[in-house]
């Protein structure tokens, strides 16, 4: 991964041999740790080697301490309801549904809230919470409402797209290839899941080819933008590596985050010696903080109705 923090741009690195001093395009022969300086051939590399070591080690540790700086940043809580303006919960999508009419993702209560008349009767939902369309009464009309989210340039839908053609769902042939090229749209347009997504195909061999060290660069990258999963994933990850600190910080933001797994691995941690009290009343301090934040008597009444509207 370290090939990737680099604390300097590739192209302004000069075309200068550091061994030798020569100049020039084909001086290309790029240090392949630290990637801060060039050489002009393998030997003049070899040779510089044991003046280059103690540089090329600052380098390593300062890209790694900048890189880590912004892994383990405590990301912005998710957006809010539009309707009760509470926080979402990161379940989908039984803590929250996305409308196909007008983009807006809505919390389980609000989706689930009785609607009355002017008299006080209840009355037979079926539209929208938010903007009171209509709900599709059919799957070709939910897939056509789809569309035009996704020609409005919606990264959700985009993402949503991206998931039916890897499943092969609503319509939809499976194709990981096109799905992989979905996913890379969406994250462009700022959707964090879109990046696990990406993570999970090279970790899995899903229309690209196995790939863990690029599945671990998508899942940091989805994890900086605040998708709980694949924060958990890559705890998980540090956890099989024997890398019990990252694994805890890891798994403490997504605690934070509400992922009630995480607690639960810290907990066992602690128990085992490999995490301390304090992290642990810390996870725990920061999955109630959490569940806080986004609980509300409409949605207990919700999950009490139904499973399929679960919060947390």
């Amino acid at each position: 991964m370290l090939q990737n923090m680099s604390t300097a741009e590739k192209d302004n690195v000069l075309s200068v041999c550091a061994n030798c001093g020569k100049e020039g395009d084909d001086v290309n022969n790029i240090c392949n740790k630290c990637k801060q300086v060039r050489y002009c051939n393998a030997v003049c590399k070899k040779v510089h080697k044991k003046k280059h070591k103690k540089d090329c080690e600052e380098h390593i540790r300062i890209a790694t301490e900048k890189h880590d700086e912004k892994l383990f940043k405590q990301p912005s809580p998710l957006e809010d309801c539009p309707i009760c303006f509470l926080q979402l919960p990161y379940l989908d999508p039984t803590g929250k549904k996305y409308m196909t009419c007008c983009g807006k993702s809505i919390c389980s209560g609000c989706y689930y809230a009785p609607v009355y008349d002017n008299q006080g009767n209840k009355v037979d939902n079926k539209t929208c919470p938010f903007c009171r369309t209509q709900t599709p009464t059919t799957d070709e009309e939910s897939v056509e409402r789809l569309k035009k989210r996704f020609e409005a340039g919606d990264a959700k839908a985009i993402f949503n797209l991206g998931c039916d053609n890897r499943d092969g769902t609503d319509g939809h042939r499976q194709d990981h290839t096109k799905a992989l090229k979905l996913f890379h749209r969406a994250a462009e347009l700022g959707d964090a899941k879109s990046y696990g997504s990406i993570g999970y195909a090279y970790l899995h061999g899903r229309g690209v080819e196995v790939d863990k060290k690029k599945a671990m660069y998508y899942y940091e990258l989805s994890a900086i933008g605040g998708n709980t999963v694949a924060r958990y994933n890559l705890g998980n990850d540090e956890l099989r590596a024997g890398n019990m600190n990252r694994a805890v910080k890891h798994y403490m933001i997504a605690a934070g985050s509400g992922l009630s797994e995480s607690l639960e691995h810290i907990q066992h941690l602690y128990s085992n010696g490999h995490a301390t009290k304090d992290d642990y009343t810390k996870a725990l301090q920061l999955y109630q903080t959490y569940l806080g934040d986004i609980k509300s008597k409409q949605r207990d009444e919700a999950a009490a109705f139904s499973e399929e509207y679960r919060y947390y």
